[in-house]
C-alpha cells in the first residue's frame, strides 16, 4: 500500500451512504440491492446484526487522501448462524481437537444466501490492485484479532478464483435462478416447458383462485401490513431455526431507506392477510428472500415465491430471479442450477490441510450434482 493509502474499521453508519454506495454500485453495473448501504445499515441499526448476536461490524474502509475508494463488508462472528455456507463439521472438529473456532471472520451479507460482489470498489480505480488489498487486509485483521478463520461468502466467480490465487481455500454449492427469455406474458414461460410440467404449474396455481394476491411496493406497504408480514417471517423462522434473525425495526428501516426497491406479494382470505413472500427487487434482478404464512394452502409457497416472482420479472423486465437457498423442488418450475462460490483462509496448518481435501472432494461432487440436475431441466428439448 502507498502511505496515502490506509485502511481502518468501520460500523455501516460511519460511512456517508454516497460514498459507500459509490463504492457498492458504482454507475454502468446493474443495481445491487444486498451491498447497497441501506442494507446493511438497516441490520446493523435495528440490532439484528450487532456484536450481542454475534455479528460484530468490522468492515474495512479502504481511504486514499481521505476519500473512500473501495469496502469490504466484515463480521467478527461467533457462531456461524445466518451464513447458509456451512462450516459447523469444520467448527467441531477444531474444537474436539482443543482449538478454538470462534470468533472468525466473516466477508458476507448478513442473512441472505446471495450472490454478488464482495469486494465493493469506486468507479475508475484498478479493481484487481484494490482486491488485492482488501483482501490483505482482512488477513491482518485476522491475524491481529488472533481469529481462526476468515470466510468470504457467495462470491462472484472472478472474485473466487482470485482468492484461490491468494491463496484461499475454494468452495462451491449451488442454487437455482429462473432466467427471463424476453417473455411478454407467464404463458409464454409455460409454453416454453413440456407438455407434463406445464400442466403441473397450471395445477398448482390453480389452486391458489380463492384468494386475493396483490403486489405491493414503497409507500403501499402500510404498518398494518409490515406486521402481518413479520407475524408470517416469526412463525416461519421459529420452525426452520427456533429464532428469526431480523427484528421488527429492521423491515421499518428497511422500508425507510429503499421501499420503492421492496415488493410484497401478499395473499388474502376473506379480505384477511394470510401469507407473504417479500422481494427486493435489483438492476435486473428480483430477490427472493421472506416468506411466511399463518394459514397452510396447498401449493401457496410456489405461488408467493416463485410463480408470482416470474410474473413480476415479466411485467418489468426483469432479467432474472433469485430465490435464496435451497431448491431441487425449484428445478420443476423453471429454476436452473448454478454454481454459488465461498473462499476461505484457516490460520491453523492442520485444519487447512483437513479442509482443502474435504473441499477437493466435494468440489467435484457440487458439478456432477449441477450436470446430474441439468438433464431434468423442465423444458421442452430442441433439435
Amino acid at each position: 500500500m502507498t502511505q496515502r493509502l490506509s485502511a481502518r474499521l468501520v460500523r455501516a453508519a460511519e460511512i456517508s451512504a454516497k460514498a459507500w454506495d459509490a463504492c457498492a454500485n458504482p454507475a454502468g453495473a446493474p443495481w445491487h440491492p444486498f451491498v447497497a448501504h441501506a442494507f446493511f445499515h438497516a441490520c446493523e441499526e435495528s440490532g439484528s446484526a450487532a456484536a450481542a448476536t454475534g455479528w460484530e461490524p468490522r468492515h474495512i474502509a479502504l481511504e486514499e487522501a481521505g476519500e473512500l475508494v473501495a469496502l469490504m463488508p466484515l463480521y467478527v462472528k461467533s457462531h456461524s448462524q445466518g451464513e447458509y455456507v456451512f462450516d459447523h463439521g469444520w467448527a467441531d472438529a477444531f474444537m474436539r481437537a482443543g482449538g478454538n473456532y470462534y470468533p472468525k471472520l466473516l466477508c458476507a451479507v448478513p442473512f441472505t444466501p446471495v450472490a454478488g460482489p464482495r469486494f465493493l470498489v469506486r468507479a475508475g480505480e484498478d479493481a484487481a490492485q484494490r482486491r488485492r488489498q482488501l483482501l490483505a487486509a482482512a488477513v491482518d485483521v485476522a491475524e491481529q484479532l488472533d481469529l481462526s478463520s476468515l470466510h468470504l461468502n457467495f462470491l462472484r466467480e472472478a472474485d473466487w478464483r482470485a482468492c484461490g490465487e491468494f491463496g484461499f481455500l475454494r468452495r462451491t454449492d449451488q442454487q437455482f435462478y429462473w432466467h427471463n427469455q424476453n417473455y411478454e406474458r407467464f404463458e409464454d414461460f409455460l409454453a416454453a416447458l413440456s407438455s407434463r410440467k406445464r400442466k403441473t404449474i397450471r395445477k398448482e396455481r390453480q389452486k391458489q383462485e380463492g384468494l386475493a394476491i396483490d403486489w405491493l411496493t414503497g409507500d403501499a406497504i402500510r404498518t398494518e401490513h409490515w406486521d402481518a408480514f413479520f407475524a408470517f417471517y416469526q412463525d416461519t423462522g421459529a420452525r426452520k431455526w427456533g429464532r428469526p434473525y431480523l427484528n421488527r425495526a429492521f423491515f421499518d428501516q428497511l422500508a425507510a431507506s429503499m421501499g420503492e426497491r421492496l415488493l410484497l406479494v401478499l395473499a388474502s382470505a376473506d379480505g384477511a392477510p394470510i401469507a407473504g413472500a417479500l422481494h427486493v427487487i435489483g438492476g435486473d434482478t428480483l430477490y427472493g428472500r421472506y416468506w411466511g404464512c399463518v394459514e397452510s394452502h396447498a401449493f401457496l409457497h410456489f405461488e408467493l415465491c416463485y410463480y408470482q416472482a416470474m410474473d413480476y420479472a415479466i411485467a418489468h423486465k426483469l432479467k432474472h430471479v433469485e430465490a435464496g437457498a435451497q431448491g431441487p423442488h425449484k428445478l420443476l418450475r423453471g429454476y436452473l442450477p448454478a454454481a454459488t462460490y465461498s473462499a476461505h483462509y484457516i490460520r491453523h496448518a492442520g485444519l487447512q490441510r483437513a479442509v482443502a481435501d474435504y473441499l477437493d472432494m466435494e468440489r467435484r461432487e457440487v458439478r456432477q450434482q449441477i450436470s446430474h440436475l441439468s438433464r431434468y431441466s423442465p423444458f421442452r428439448k430442441t433439435a
